[in-house]
């Protein structure tokens, strides 16, 4: 830069603040700041030089470009321009993706005459392109929580050179629950760098993280100095809970913005008013976290452009949103809280410029809309919805006050406007002119009348009955399980009414009846018939004096207790009489009658006493039937036994006669089947000769003719000799010759020749085992092998 440029700088910079850099100065007045707002002066205040800072400041303050000055003294020094960009300087954090984007534009020009690179890290955008971006090298890195870490933790954002970190909207961070990425990122940054904490307002969270990670913190605040939002206009709209989206309509045509937000609680209502206002011939766009990154950056550049003029937005996009030139905030919904509301109106009325914001307040919303203006510290003034007559009249005053009417015809139109007036009359040119102008404008909506507003609560009086009242007819009953504590609320919400101008209310078997004030009949018939008559299967119209079917015992306002309790309730205090029987309510004479004035059942009898037009019953005298009257047994026929002749002879049926259809068995012998059939006669087989028959050529040893002896008759076993136990092949009480001794096996590996072949090797004896003795010696124990 060469000297012209270095004194272009400094001449500048003398013109702002002598302790911007000169840079800096050079953006600013090139951006057309004329002198710097309240906070912009206290950050770059002599004692606020090098130290930590907690700043909370009004939205709309210019907080932005008051860090970007406050830090630009550790990041430069004493160079005026930044040299090579190598690792990060500075890391700026934002809650949103919108605000970081915005946050990166703010600082690159205000850095830009000082040779200073932004990198953005956001989330929805390319994260490959990001880490380029970082390898490439940056001065200053500005992103959300969590795409941050992300870099953090995968190496691709080495914070070691880092000299300051600002936290902008640090509140609405907590808010979504980035708190854990928040101290992930502040403790993996150098403990010398400069911590910078900026907020609308500051809760005691955000003060617990200023003690932990901020050092001998400079406090600084400019909300309590001026009144909160003075630049901004509350009106407060009291509607009809129904005529809520219409009301909206006639705010956008009544003020006829050049850019205004609509701020709704969900995403379906703001896409439900975005595709409505869209219809309606607004130029309207959406802002909502459905949306994916490259969608809301669209909408807001739109918006910026101009080429939209409204926008539908949730409360994402409430948080430090610069939208320039937008001049009308409305609520749609009501905010959540006092924090909520001050966000959100402070989209306007930013660095000086004024704004209005319209709070669209229900009847049955009243209440809770004081509170937060309450709570907000802010003062609103109460009034009605502009109605049709209003946008009409108001926008006869900006047609009036257009300047093209007033503008002079030049030479090359004057030829054109003497043929017109020669051909048409003013009247008709004119008329035209109004119809070319006003079919570009969305027509305004009729609005149902409600309560008067008023700008403070009315005292609250005793109520009186109504002078004159109209009933209603409405179909549910205590089958439909109709309470009043529902019944209230629907009636409210169908009339559009308050409870006090609801009068009686009778609840029979099928259908409700009430009474409205007859001052507020005709208003709540209108509004009846606007939203049909009814809700659901909900049918109310104008009783036609028709007596209602009563609920019968159980008549009456409704409780918790179910009608079976209530009987109980009823039927254990019944009035009885002193004898304790109960009363019937039917009799005139609720006494009971005494005995003796009862008459026995013969006296009735003979006093000819009858129950009502029926004769009295005669009883006949039983008399028995003479023997005589009886039929003799000779006048029964014998019985004759049938002829055995008589019964039809036996004979083959054919097979339609059959109950199935199955193969009938033949009725003829199966000898006398035809030759050659499938049967055979039927022969008994000859029994087979047993003399040839032989089962082996053993000779078998005949089996004694002498019965079983018993157990006592059997003779005493005999002692046996011990042997010769040397003998291996003698059994101590058989000799050597005997039948075990030439049944034993040879020993291990011989063969003993034989008359079929050879024998099997021999072994132990199955069922036995030798415990390493030889057999039948002392010592030698024979152990019988488990079955199984």
């Amino acid at each position: 830069m060469g000297v012209a440029g270095i004194l272009a700088l400094e001449k500048h910079h003398m013109t702002l603040n002598p302790r911007i850099a000169p840079a800096l100065a050079a953006a600013l007045e090139k951006k057309g700041y004329a002198a710097l707002t309240e906070v912009q002066s206290a950050v770059i205040a002599e004692d606020a030089d090098g130290r930590d800072l907690l700043v909370s400041a009004q939205t709309g303050s210019g907080k932005t470009a008051a860090f970007g000055m406050a830090m630009a003294p550790t990041l430069l020094g004493d160079d005026t321009n930044f040299n090579m960009p190598d690792l990060p300087m500075a890391l700026v954090v934002a809650p949103t993706r919108e605000l970081a984007l915005q946050v990166e534009r703010e600082l690159s020009w205000l850095y830009g005459e000082a040779g200073g690179r932004i990198a953005s890290c956001v989330g929805g955008m390319d994260p490959r392109t990001e880490r380029r971006a970082l390898e490439r090298g940056c001065h200053i890195v500005v992103g959300t929580p969590g795409r941050l870490r992300d870099h953090i933790e995968r190496g691709a954002l080495d914070m070691s050179q880092l000299k300051a970190v600002v936290l902008d909207e640090a509140d609405e961070m907590l808010d979504f629950g980035f708190r854990e990425d928040l101290e992930y990122i502040l403790d993996a940054a150098p403990a010398s760098r400069r911590t910078l904490l900026f907020s609308a307002t500051v809760p005691r969270a955000i003060a617990d993280i200023a003690r932990r990670f901020q050092k001998d913190a400079l406090r600084i605040s400019t909300v309590s100095e001026r009144g909160q939002h003075a630049d901004i206009e509350y009106r407060a709209l009291s509607v009809a809970p129904s005529d809520r989206e219409n009301a909206i309509i006639n705010v956008l045509r009544y003020y006829d913005a050049e850019r205004a937000i609509i701020f709704c609680a969900t995403r379906e209502a703001v896409n439900r008013l975005a595709a409505r206002f869209g219809n309606r011939g607004f130029a309207a766009v959406a802002l909502s976290g459905e949306l994916t990154q490259k969608e809301r950056t669209h909408a807001l550049q739109a918006l910026r452009d101009g080429r939209a003029r409204v926008c539908v937005a949730t409360d994402v996009a409430a948080r430090g949103i610069d939208l320039p030139g937008l001049e009308l905030v409305i609520h749609a919904d009501l905010p959540t809280n006092s924090d909520v509301l001050l966000h959100r109106s402070g989209r306007t009325g930013r660095a000086g410029a004024k704004g209005v914001c319209a709070i669209i307040v229900p009847h049955t919303r009243r209440g809770r809309a004081n509170r937060l203006l309450r709570d907000a510290k802010l003062q609103a003034e109460w009034a009605e919805a502009p109605s049709s007559d209003d946008v009409r009249a108001r926008d006869r005053e900006r047609l009036m006050a257009d300047p093209i009417l007033t503008e002079e015809v030049d030479e090359a139109m004057k030829v054109d406007t003497d043929a017109l007036l020669e051909k048409f009359t003013a009247e008709q040119l004119a008329a035209a002119f109004l119809r070319a102008r006003l079919a570009t404008l969305p027509s305004a909506e009729d609005l149902l009348s409600g309560p008067a507003a008023q700008n403070e609560r009315p005292e609250r009086k005793p109520r009186e009955n109504f002078k004159a009242s109209v009933w209603f007819r409405m179909s549910a009953g205590r089958k439909a399980k109709a309470e009043p504590r529902w019944l209230l609320p629907l009636i409210c919400r169908l009339g559009h009414v308050t409870k006090r101008e609801i009068g009686s209310i009778q609840i029979g078997e099928s259908e409700t009846r009430f009474e409205i004030d007859a001052e507020h009949a005709d208003r709540f018939a209108k509004a009846l018939a606007e939203n049909g008559g009814g809700e659901n299967n909900i049918r109310v119209t104008p009783d036609d004096g028709s007596q209602m079917e009563r609920a019968g015992p159980n008549d009456g306002p409704t409780d918790a207790r179910t009608p079976k309790m209530r009987h109980r309730e009823k039927s254990r205090h019944r009035e009885t009489d002193s004898d304790g029987y109960p009363v019937s309510r039917n009799r005139d004479d609720s006494a009971p009658r005494s005995y003796e004035d009862r008459k026995p059942h013969d006296q009735r009898e003979r006093d000819g006493e009858t129950s009502g037009d029926k004769p009295r019953y005669e009883k006949k005298p039983y008399a028995k039937k003479a023997y005589w009257d009886k039929k003799p047994y000779g006048d029964k026929k014998p019985y004759e036994k049938k002829p055995f002749g008589d019964k039809k002879p036996y004979g083959k049926k054919a097979d339609g006669d059959r109950p199935f259809k199955g193969k009938p068995k033949p009725d003829f012998d199966r000898a006398d089947t035809p030759v050659g059939g499938d049967d055979k006669p039927w022969e008994k087989k000859p029994r087979a000769d047993k003399s040839d028959w032989k089962k082996d050529d053993k000779p078998r040893r005949p089996r004694a003719d002498k019965p079983a002896a018993s157990r006592d008759d059997r003779p005493a076993a005999k002692a046996r000799p011990a042997g010769d136990l040397t003998n291996p092949n003698a059994r101590p009480d058989k000799g050597e010759d005997s039948s075990w001794a030439r049944k034993r096996k040879p020993a291990p590996g011989g063969f003993k020749k034989k008359a079929g072949g050879y024998d099997k090797p021999a072994g132990k004896k199955p069922g036995f085992k030798k415990d390493g003795a030889k057999p039948f010696e002392k010592g030698a124990t024979l152990k019988r092998k488990p079955k199984g």
